[in-house]
């Protein structure tokens, strides 16, 4: 049985090493006009499966420093290229190159302290999970972007059942193998995934409500727009012209 979870565990990464490359590539023109550092955004994300399998593969030290460090990167990441000037510490003045400064030098830091009290890095992480939902509601009750509301919805509920599985994985663990279902973690693993391109999209068009007002953002699926689900993508048109 631990074998079959431990192989489980390290093949649930897969869908991160499909939809990292796969989002670079739907996202290119954009990422063009925007900023050549989504792609940094990208290789992290695909870089977290990798370490993630190897972690599940080896149950290592190494190999949960490299998966949590990675996803603490790639969160910090998201937050210097994304996050709204309103939502910027008031001492910054809204200064992105002042507030990319200041989340750098969080992360070393935070990097640092990971590896004095590693137990509590996964809980640490999800609370910063907890932060970018809370921002996410905020644009949704700001918004009538009724594309926008959809991927947040959709996402929301996404992300809600991944966070299910990951609590109930790590509180409720005796009482899941006692039923013999100790696959939540695997659970946890293909539902994130799938957050992330949602939590992606949605954060380049409500960056582009506030930095890039003259364009249009237009929200794609792949493989077809006409499907019920899809992988979420954006493509970035012309100016709006006035006269």
């Amino acid at each position: 049985m631990d074998l079959e979870i431990s192989i489980l565990s390290e093949f649930s990464n897969v869908t991160f090493l499909i939809f990292g490359p796969l989002m670079t590539f739907l996202m290119r023109p954009y990422i063009q006009k925007r900023s050549r550092y989504i792609y940094v955004l990208f290789i992290l994300f695909t870089i977290t499966g990798l370490f993630s399998m190897y972690f599940h593969m080896t149950l290592s030290f190494l190999g949960q420093m490299l998966d949590e460090i990675t996803i603490l990167w790639l969160l910090a990441s998201g937050y210097s290229l994304w996050l709204p000037r309103c939502y910027f510490p008031a001492f910054l003045g809204q200064n992105r190159s002042r507030y990319i400064s200041l989340i750098v030098i969080i992360t070393l830091v935070s990097t640092f302290l990971s590896f004095l009290r590693p137990t509590i890095n996964a809980y640490a992480l999800n609370v910063i999970g907890l932060h970018i939902v809370y921002i996410v509601v905020q644009e949704y009750k700001k918004t009538n972007n009724k594309e926008l509301r959809h991927l947040i919805e959709v996402s929301t509920v996404i992300w809600a059942l991944a966070f299910t599985s990951w609590i109930s994985d790590r509180l409720l663990c005796s009482f899941w193998q006692w039923i013999n279902f100790s696959y939540l973690h695997s659970i946890w693993h293909v539902l994130i995934s799938f957050t992330f391109p949602y939590g992606i999209v949605i954060l380049a068009v409500v960056d582009s409500t506030y930095e890039m007002p003259n364009k249009t953002i237009k929200v794609r699926y792949w493989p077809r727009d006409t499907w019920p689900m899809g992988l979420p993508y954006v493509e970035m048109g012309d100016d709006h012209k006035s006269c």
